[in-house]
């Protein structure tokens, strides 16, 4: 089609919006990634958890994984190489999703440490303390249980001869076992006003201090009325007075920040209490270290349990020689993450140098360290897989011929390219009015938009810059 002479095809009519109340979730590029797809022994199957391809590549996660799970690759890190497009970062969500939803997953891109705020080694300092969690245990006495009374006692005010105040209230609480009355301090009548509770809602009380937590409403009441905004919750099962685990996730980074501008006391619960402050503040060694030890203190105790997160570091080549240096002193901390590369060099020069030579770019003593898995290109048919994937995950159709078109383009150019054209073909055929993506809308679109090889070319045939009648 030349963009000249023919008619364009953006007069069509444009499709029925949508209705206000429709909510859609975004998709992300890895959206469909859910794991690694690996059976029980340890080999990866076709195509599962969102993969296609890369079975070796797949394999050699699973095993990282299983090392990382039996705590054995503290020390080192693990190096993905390969193309652009070839599934690098989709392997290390994959490993940070096998881990599970409670392990910290840091990513970030190595030009990141590049800051004008703060250090270099900082900024790589901060995101390793990041992606070490810590799992709080705290056993707290609680009374749990249905209100079935409130009264209030008063008494004349002894500051004036006007008016009286609450002395006391006297709160039942039910619960399957049994019932209990408690005589409570007006300041713990409070905070029940302040709830807005009622006879009827099930509370929780601590008892060291006074804390009261409205849960919801008993479900006997549920029937009380046809049309409710309101909560049942089932009678708490147990006695009234009761001892309640309670288990708070935080990360190094989190206590680091909180210590650096402290604020009461100095026990775990006033750090993590003082969290919520925003501001930044530089966090020094000095600082790190007195964390470190009280960190032991409360692990050595069985209060806290340590659970090692991922750190993603993608274009690692684009880090210098002080940070790559920095990065071998991280590695061998006691409390290290998982440490995961990715990049798509082969060999050059490390950055910060003249002279030095290496491959991927990352110095040979820190790529002593590390784990090397390789990814590699998709064939015509695992490219077509993919695309047939995502637009199942975008919700889009394709015509006959379609797959075919665009997995050959991904073929000749690259799969992110192919990918890039499905969303604007959908759009291109909604505004012709049709529900699917035709060849003709492919055609168009890799008219439109131009991928890699074909730009670098028209430049070149150019000396430098574009031609607009060659463009068209």
């Amino acid at each position: 089609m030349s963009m000249r002479n023919a008619p364009v095809a953006h007069n069509a009519p444009l499709p029925p919006p949508s209705s206000s109340t429709a909510r859609s979730a975004r998709i992300a590029t890895h959206s469909h990634i859910k794991g690694l797809g690996l059976t029980s022994e340890g080999y990866a199957t076709t195509d599962a958890a969102g993969f296609i391809g890369q079975t070796n590549a797949r394999e050699a996660c699973g095993v990282v994984v299983d090392l990382i799970k039996l705590r054995k690759f503290s020390g080192r890190a693990l190096l993905l190489v390969g193309a652009p497009g070839t599934g690098k970062t989709a392997l290390a969500l994959a490993i940070s999703q096998e881990l599970g939803s409670k392990v910290p997953f840091c990513p970030m891109v190595g030009s990141e440490v590049y800051s004008t705020e703060v250090k270099k080694t900082e900024v790589l300092a901060e995101v390793f303390r990041r992606a070490i969690g810590l799992r709080i245990k705290e056993t707290k006495e609680v009374y749990e249980g249905e209100v079935t009374e409130l009264t209030p006692a008063e008494a004349e005010n002894p500051l004036s001869g006007y008016g009286k105040t609450v002395s006391h209230v006297i709160v039942g609480l039910k619960t399957v076992k049994g019932t209990k009355q408690l005589r409570l301090d007006p300041s713990i009548y409070e905070a029940i006003l302040k709830e807005k509770i009622v006879v009827g809602d099930v509370i929780y009380i601590e008892a060291n201090t006074g804390a009261v937590k409205r849960v919801g409403r008993s479900d006997a009441y549920a029937s009380a009325y046809d049309l409710e905004s309101e909560t049942y919750v089932p009678l708490p099962k147990g006695d009234v007075h009761k001892r309640k685990e309670l288990v708070q996730d935080v990360t190094l980074g989190d206590l680091d920040a909180a210590n650096a501008r402290p604020q009461g006391g100095q026990d775990i619960m006033s750090v993590m209490g003082s969290l919520v402050k925003s501001g930044r503040t530089e966090v020094t060694d000095k600082l790190r270290r007195e964390v470190n030890k009280v960190v032991k203190g409360y692990v050595d105790q069985g209060v806290a349990e340590v659970v090692p997160g991922v750190v993603f570091i993608d274009e690692v080549h684009m880090l210098d020689i002080e940070c790559f240096t920095y990065l071998n002193a991280l590695l061998e901390s006691p409390m290290a993450p998982t440490v995961i590369f990715a990049t798509n060099r082969g060999n050059s020069l490390v950055r910060g140098t003249q002279d030095i030579l290496a491959p991927h770019g990352v110095p040979v003593d820190l790529l002593d360290r590390c784990l090397i898995v390789k990814t590699e290109t998709h064939t015509r048919d695992q490219i077509a897989r993919v695309l047939q994937l995502r637009a199942n995950v975008e919700g889009l159709k394709l015509g006959s011929g379609v797959l075919e078109k665009l997995s050959a383009e991904g073929e000749r150019s690259s799969l992110r390219y192919a990918l890039q054209l499905l969303t604007p073909g959908s759009i291109l055929a909604a505004l012709s009015g049709r529900s699917q993506i035709d060849e003709e809308d492919i055609s168009e679109m890799s008219e439109l938009f131009l991928d890699a090889k074909t730009s670098a070319e028209l430049i070149g045939q150019t000396g430098g810059g574009y031609d607009a009648d060659k463009m068209i």
